[in-house]
């Protein structure tokens, strides 16, 4: 079930709001100008599912937000846990490139079609921790402050829109705000 969890940016101990309401969740970040949907999810993926397969499994509803947003490019991609070597490595690497506070020039819309990650919205003074599951669409609105937390051990399968060829490019800000609050595996601890 997705959580959405905030705080105020300046005392992370200090949890403002808790839920798990679809329409709490839907609302609060509306208000951002955060668009949060729920698809319906293809139950037959296979574990090592490719792109293609992603892509076609969910052509119809990505053919809608493509059209309804302008979307030129879509890939999907997969971070699924191993035992072979280099995977723990390659794991956190691709880990820490998404945990410092950023910026995107263009909309961040991704949908979960496996597995989960956590959005963290820097905005108004609060952060705002959106824990995206399997059927998850979040479209983070270009220009919004955040990161992005897939855990120690990312297992997801995911769905990436663009405007163009070139994909998303960080403006990071420098700040270290988001070593303050609770990461991936505390915010899942017991859920999986």
């Amino acid at each position: 079930m997705t959580l959405l969890t905030v705080w105020p940016d300046d005392r992370p101990g200090e949890i403002a709001l808790r839920t798990e309401d679809p329409a709490v969740i839907t609302g609060e970040l509306g208000r951002l100008g955060v668009r949060f949907e729920r698809w319906d999810l293809v139950e037959d993926l296979p574990r090592e599912v490719t792109p293609e397969q992603v892509l076609a499994a969910y052509e119809e509803p990505i053919a809608k937000v493509s059209a309804a947003e302008g979307y030129t490019f879509v890939d999907a991609v997969r971070m699924t846990p191993s035992d072979e070597p280099g995977w723990a490595a390659t794991a956190a690497e691709a880990r820490q490139k998404f945990l410092a506070e950023h910026t995107h020039d263009d909309d961040e819309d991704r949908f979960f079609a496996r597995g989960a990650g956590v959005f963290y919205l820097h905005v108004g003074g609060k952060v705002y921790a959106v824990l995206c599951e399997a059927g998850d669409l979040l479209s983070v609105p270009a220009n919004t402050t955040h990161w992005f937390d897939m855990g120690t051990r990312p297992d997801y399968v995911s769905v990436r829109f663009f405007h163009d060829d070139g994909g998303w490019v960080g403006n990071f800000t420098g700040a270290t705000l988001a070593g303050d609050f609770p990461g991936f595996d505390e915010l899942t601890a017991g859920r999986y």
